[in-house]
């Protein structure tokens, strides 16, 4: 990714949260990886002055309290959070989720793949594709 903004991943799958740790890690992404267990944890975050914007938010869809869809429908409704680029990543095929995902304003979404080297390639995919995209400066 792009500059020295961090990475929110909204999941609260401890092996989830490995591996994406893990493949970011192979992809020499150096950006700190910041983790939240669910929508309301994410929104805190980003609601903090002490932490910085970050550059992309991967969210996983099912999540207790509040899940992906819940977290979308606040976050793309604030005028300080709705740019930032969202990704959702889960494991549902579910074409709801991913109309009611778009219909919210994400960037892309990923069915995580079972094979750890499938997913390392997905990361690659989206690293490279935030690294090479120009964003407005109020970002």
């Amino acid at each position: 990714m792009r500059g020295n903004k961090p990475i929110l991943l909204v999941e609260d799958d401890q092996v989830d949260v490995m591996t994406v740790q893990r493949a970011l890690k192979d992809l020499n992404v150096t950006n700190r990886l910041e983790i939240t267990g669910d929508g309301e944890q994410a929104l805190s975050f980003l609601r903090s002055p002490d932490n910085s914007k970050p550059c992309v938010i991967l969210l996983d869809l099912s999540m207790p309290r509040m899940n992906g869809i819940e977290f979308l429908s606040v976050a793309k409704q604030d005028t300080k959070f709705r740019k930032i680029p969202v990704v959702v990543m889960t494991s549902s095929e579910e074409e709801q989720d991913k109309v009611d995902s778009f219909d919210l304003g994400v960037a892309g979404y990923i069915v995580k793949p079972v094979a750890y080297q499938d997913f390392v390639e997905a990361m690659k995919t989206v690293d490279m594709y935030w690294t090479l995209s120009e964003f407005p400066q109020d970002r």
